[in-house]
């Protein structure tokens, strides 16, 4: 089941338009308190809440508070929570140290009451899950935990053996609440490598331009999109807030993450197609047709977040060519600083638009009102951009998505201009 839209807000100059947006943002942000400490130990009985698991899989969990007639005396953490960093749409995410390592994690907790809940959980986690190989510009998750009931067991994709797994997916296919009580809730964690660095806003928002680090940053997305792309995943929810960054090696790295609204394209492995295996032989020619089969995979549902998407995702008719038109609208603002402040948050967000009288309006929504609209880039008189990356903005933009280049494309001509720049 696929999620859909609904009416926002939004404010330039304090005045209001209203507009759409998928339900990943809609969803109401849980009031949770911050937990000071999350553990998680080995089990070796099978506890009677969950006689059916595989031994190996099961966990004791406790939560620890400041509460000194509670001891953790027989309990050895695996993490501890640090702080509560932020709320997405559909949880809470904590940063947290591996007692075992000291390394830092980032740790996003979902409460499993409701199926959209799970079905945007499970979405990101079959789409981490799905990736055999790593990618420095991806977000890595390093394990999923299913807590209930004061026990925990690790998630791992397809376990039929598992009745809490397979409790989920019903859920989520059924659209109705299957598990969990009040008395009993339910939980997944996530636990997902930290990345110091803030999001994309707050990168660039609190920095002074520099050429050289959008080249950079222009480089790694499109070298993330062409991987996910790849691997089959399309993102659909591409935007800053959503592209965090990792500072552990002293230059900045970006790492693409939230993939509650991505879709996994089954069915188009490249090993499935008599014409893709001649492919393959050839060269160089695979990954392009890997690309060519994603975009051959249609998706129905109107989702992401409303600034950043293409015309035809307000359709609901489209196809992972939604991503490059997502990420094309992401360059263009990073580039120009172009900003608005979300109607919601208040925060200044990265985002292109078209003005309309004393309203702006999505790009995507503009152009799907008038196909034949000119797009100006740059839109700022001085602007560094070359007539390169110019070029390939108006690309990467264009209404019909049979004009945009696929990432594979995209990720050979961004090596071009910036070459060339």
């Amino acid at each position: 089941m696929d999620t859909c839209d609904r009416k926002r807000r939004r404010k330039v100059s304090g005045r209001m338009r209203s507009g759409r947006r998928c339900v990943a943002a809609k969803m109401k942000r849980e009031a949770v308190k911050v937990l000071r400490s999350l553990t998680v130990e080995n089990n070796n009985k099978r506890p009677d809440a969950m006689d059916d698991e595989e031994d190996e899989d099961c966990f004791s969990v406790s939560f620890l508070r400041n509460d000194p007639s509670r001891t953790a005396a027989a309990v050895t953490p695996r993490y501890s929570l640090l702080r509560e960093v932020g709320r997405g749409s559909y949880g809470v995410v904590y940063e947290a140290v591996a007692r075992k390592t000291g390394a830092r994690v980032a740790v996003k907790r979902l409460q499993c009451d409701a199926p959209e809940n799970i079905e945007l959980a499970l979405a990101e986690f079959w789409a981490l899950t799905s990736l055999e190989n790593r990618h420095q510009n991806v977000v890595q998750l390093e394990e999923c935990v299913l807590q209930r009931n004061g026990l925990a067991q690790k998630m791992s994709h397809g376990n039929k053996k598992s009745k809490q797994y397979l409790r989920l997916v019903e859920t989520s296919l059924k659209g109705e609440r299957i598990i969990g009580y009040p008395e009993e809730p339910c939980y997944l964690w996530f636990v997902m490598e930290f990345c110091e660095g803030g999001d994309l806003n707050q990168y660039i928002l609190s920095r002074r331009p520099d050429p050289q680090t959008n080249k950079s940053f222009m480089l790694q997305l499109t070298s993330a999109i062409a991987f996910l792309h790849k691997n089959n995943i399309v993102h659909r929810d591409l935007k800053p807030d959503n592209i965090l960054i990792s500072q552990k090696s002293g230059s900045p790295v970006l790492k693409v993450a939230d993939f509650g609204l991505s879709k996994v394209c089954a069915g188009l492995n490249v090993k499935n197609s008599e014409e893709d295996r001649t492919a393959k032989a050839g060269g160089k020619g695979s990954n392009q047709n890997v690309i060519v089969n994603i975009n051959k995979f249609w998706l129905s549902s109107a989702c992401g977040s409303d600034f950043y998407m293409a015309p035809e995702v307000w359709e609901g008719h489209y196809t992972a060519k939604a991503d490059i038109f997502a990420l094309g609208i992401i360059i263009w603002a990073m580039i120009e600083r172009i900003t608005f402040i979300d109607a919601e948050s208040k925060r200044e967000l990265l985002g292109t638009y078209v003005r309309q009288g004393s309203e702006i309006i999505p790009v995507g929504e503009a152009l799907l009102e008038n196909p034949k609209m000119v797009l100006h880039i740059p839109q700022k008189a001085r602007s560094s951009m070359s007539e390169g990356v110019k070029k390939l903005l108006l690309d990467m933009l264009a209404v019909n998505p049979q004009d945009r280049p696929d990432a594979f494309q995209l990720e050979m001509r961004m090596d071009q201009v910036i070459c060339a720049a």
